[in-house]
């Protein structure tokens, strides 16, 4: 079993930036393809970007491509996504989630284990 824990949102004024932080427990991680996901009010929860078990495949949605990078460290079992020139309508819950395989997807049902989720609120 995996235990994720998120951390790192907030309330930013738009053109700012954050970095979220996903803490993985209970089993290691790094043989494991992670991603984020976020979930608007009223929409289904989309895919932000994923990274391989090694961190060297990296995949964005195209809305986020150019201002947010995912990264990782192994050795903490940590999770990054650094946000910048964050946008109105980047508001939403991030959650970070863990496959149970080396590469990563784009959907959300590949996914075997969630976070909590942490919100971040981008201000005009």
């Amino acid at each position: 079993q995996v235990q994720l824990v998120e951390s790192g949102g907030g309330l930013v004024q738009a053109g700012g930036s954050l970095r979220l932080s996903c803490t993985a427990s209970g089993r290691t991680v790094s043989s494991y393809a992670m991603g984020w996901f976020r979930q608007a009010p009223g929409k289904e929860r989309d895919f932000v970007a994923s990274i391989n078990r090694s961190g060297g495949v990296r995949y964005y949605a195209d809305s986020v491509k150019g201002r947010f990078t995912i990264s990782r460290d192994n050795t903490k079992g940590t999770l990054y996504l650094q946000m910048n020139t964050l946008k109105l309508e980047d508001t939403a819950v991030y959650y970070c989630a863990v496959l149970k395989g080396p590469s990563s997807s784009q959907s959300s049902y590949d996914y075997d284990y969630w976070g909590q989720g942490t919100q971040v609120t981008v201000s005009s």
